[in-house]
Order: C-alpha cells, then structure tokens, then sequence
C-alpha cells in the first residue's frame, strides 16, 4: 500500500507540473506579464473546477444501481441480517437498497461510515443461501470499517481530475488556437489517469483482500465467504454481456467485476467462419488491459486464500 501512496503522490506531483508547464508556456507565447502567477492560477483553478465537476454531481443509489430502499417493515430478514452483521463489525447500520435486475450487484456506496448505502441486487439475494448472503454483506460492510470508501476517494483525486479533463476535451470538436493548449493537456492528462489508474487498480485490489479476511473473522467462517465468491462468479459468467454492461458503471464498486472474463467473440464472413481481423492481438490486448486495470483480484484467487484462511482457523 505504501508504495502505491508513493506512486499515485509522484504522479500528481508529475500531472500538476505538467499541466503548469503548459499553462506557462501558453502565457510566454501570448506575453502575459507575470507567467509564472498567472500559470499557477489556472492550474489551481482546473485542478478545483475539475474536482468539483467530478465529486459533486448528484449521485443516488437509485441513480447508481437502479435500486430502492427498504427497511425493517419491507424487507424484515435482509434488514435483521444486516443490522447484525453491522453490530459485528462495529459500524452503524446502513441503509439498504435492492435493485431487480438480475445481474449479483453486492456494494457500499457513501464517503462517511454514518451515511452509507448497501445496495444488493435481487439477483445476489436469489442467488446466495442466508450463511452466504450474510457473507457477502460483511464483505461490504468490511469496506466500511476499513474506511475504504474515503481512502480510495483520497488516492484517486488525481486520477478522477485527469480523467475530468481528458472526457472534456475529447469533446471539443473545433478547438482553433487553443489547439496549443488543448492538444499538450490532452497528453498530459492521458498519461496521468493511465498510470494513476493503474496504481489506483491495484491498491483496490489489496482492499479487496482486507475486506475478505475481515468478513471472514466477522461470520467465522472463511469458506462461506469462498462459497458466495464463487456463486457469484458463476451467476456473472452466466449473465448476458448486455445485461452486464446495463451495470458497468457499478462494476468496480460490487463484490465481484460485473463484465466479461474475455472479449466477445464474433465470427466474420457468410458462413460465420471467420475472425474477426487482428483477434489475437485484441485479445492479448484485453488480457493487458484487465491485468492493468482491474479492481478485484481474480475470483479464483480469492477462494483459495479463504482456503488458506480456513484451514488456519
């Protein structure tokens, strides 16, 4: 963890000089008196105009995951199960949210511990018994108590920020003169969010596997928590790539990736017998992609360090 807080400061420190340079360099070009004040003025100002944009947009659980609240009265066992397990934990009780799509959505969503939602869809829920179910949720809420949210909130400022101008910019059709300046902060921004992005993958991942041990103390009992894992996966393998990009944008966020292990495959020419152009290379490139980029631990890696766990305890 140490050296990806290393690695995402240097890169943050590289995005902030780069995006200054640019803005001096501009000013030296127009001849602006005072490059040097007035280029740390603009880089402070994208920097907090940017941030903004990104945190403050309003984001719902509904709005996220397609997900309504329940409570003590609508949803009676989910809630008594999680208000247990939050006691476990020792975190407040969250609100539950349930959405109907069929895909095994599982998170938390929310900065602060007093104002989190778990959201579950119907999907997980159909899919778990109770043992596994509750292992899932102490998953979640193991997020809550590692302070996850706000540490991942925290180490991707920089990443969010690149990824704010580069949306941005790619946007912009007819840039004219400021092409001097749009074109070298596109750059800038693109190497940034791609190595931040990284880095910020894989100290997810390493989240990932704290939230597992602890779920795993919290119900004692790590193969349940390996059982559910492994559930999922086969509930996700077995969903259609439509319905799964219906909730990409939660996917980095819920228990397990909600995508495609592997590319699409679909065959080319009159007869379906044909790859498509340069498959291999797209797939080689998929796999560098995932290998860079993903969130969470493969599954089965996860299960056999719950094994691990188990034969520990």
């Amino acid at each position: 963890m140490l050296a990806a807080l290393v690695g995402l400061t240097l890169v943050t420190a590289g995005f902030l000089v780069g995006v200054w340079v640019i803005f001096y360099v501009t000013l030296l070009i127009v001849g602006l008196e005072f490059p040097t004040l007035f280029a740390s003025i603009a880089t402070a100002g994208t920097v907090l105009v940017i941030g903004y944009l990104e945190y403050h947009q309003p984001e719902t659980v509904e709005r996220l995951a397609d997900a309504y609240p329940v409570d003590e009265e609508t949803a009676p066992e989910l809630y008594e199960l999680t208000t247990r397990v939050a006691a476990q934990l020792g975190v407040p009780a969250p609100t539950i949210a349930v959405s109907d799509r069929d895909a095994p959505e599982a998170l938390v969503v929310g900065f602060r511990p007093k104002r989190i939602h778990l959201v579950l869809s119907l999907g997980t829920i159909d899919a778990l018994s109770q043992a596994e179910l509750e292992a899932v949720i102490a998953h979640e809420l193991a997020h809550v108590a590692n302070r996850d949210a706000m540490v991942m909130t925290v180490v991707s400022l920089p990443v969010v920020i690149a990824e704010g101008i580069r949306s941005r910019i790619m946007k912009i059709e007819n840039p004219g003169w400021t092409a001097v300046v749009i074109v070298p902060l596109g750059l800038v921004s693109t190497v940034a969010w791609t190595t931040g992005q990284a880095i910020t993958a894989r100290l997810s991942r390493t989240r990932e596997r704290a939230a597992d041990r602890a779920a795993a103390a919290a119900i004692g009992s790590p193969a349940t928590l390996a059982s559910a894992l492994e559930r999922l996966d086969h509930e996700i393998a077995a969903t259609p790539n439509r319905d799964l990009r219906e909730v990409s944008g939660v996917s980095s966020l819920s228990i397990l990736p909600l995508k495609p292990r592997e590319l699409e495959k679909v065959m080319l020419g009159p007869d379906g017998d044909r790859e498509p152009d340069h498959w291999w290379l797209q797939t080689r490139l998929h796999r560098l992609e995932r290998w860079l980029f993903d969130t969470h631990p493969p599954t089965d890696e996860r299960v056999q360090e719950l094994a691990a766990l188990e034969r520990e305890t």
